[in-house]
C-alpha cells in the first residue's frame, strides 16, 4: 500500500508569466496558479459555457476586468479589485467575460477552475473589443 504518492505538474513560462497548471490533478476541476511578471500585459477577454473560475490573489493586487452581458446582445463593463490586503475570491459564472492585468509586478493569482480546462469551453476576444481601457485613470 503506498502512503504517499508524488505527480509532476504541468508548467508555461512565457513573457507574461509562469504558470502551473491542475496542481491536484486528482481533484475535480483544476487549480492553477500564475506569477505575473508584468504589470503592462492584458490577460483578456475569455469566457466559458460550463466551467465556473474561482479566483483570489496570493500576492500584489490585479485589476480584474468582467464584461457581464446584459441580456440583449451586449455587455456591461465592471472592474473589481483584488489583492493580499484585501483577501476575497471572486466568483466568475459562466458566460461572463472576464480578465486581468496585474498592478504590482511579481503578483501570483490562485485560481480553481469547476473543469478541467477545455479549449472547446473557451470564447476569447481581444482587450478593447467591448470600448473598455485598461489603462490606470489619473484623477
Amino acid at each position: 500500500m503506498k502512503l504517499v504518492t508524488k505527480s509532476d505538474v504541468q508548467y508555461h513560462e512565457d513573457d507574461r508569466a509562469q504558470r502551473l497548471f491542475d496542481v491536484f490533478e486528482t481533484l475535480p476541476g483544476q487549480i492553477n496558479i500564475s506569477h505575473v511578471n508584468s504589470t503592462e500585459h492584458i490577460v483578456a477577454w475569455h469566457k466559458h459555457k460550463i466551467q465556473t473560475d474561482y479566483w483570489f490573489c496570493v500576492k500584489g493586487s490585479f485589476k480584474v476586468g468582467l464584461a457581464i452581458p446584459k441580456g440583449d446582445g451586449t455587455y456591461e463593463v465592471r472592474w473589481e479589485y483584488i489583492s493580499d490586503k484585501n483577501p476575497r475570491v471572486l466568483k466568475i459564472e459562466p458566460g461572463v467575460y472576464h480578465g486581468y492585468k496585474a498592478l504590482q509586478p511579481e503578483s501570483i493569482m490562485l485560481y480553481y477552475l469547476t473543469e478541467k480546462y477545455d479549449v472547446k469551453d473557451e470564447w476569447k476576444v481581444l482587450p478593447g473589443h467591448f470600448g473598455e481601457s485598461w489603462k490606470t485613470q489619473n484623477k
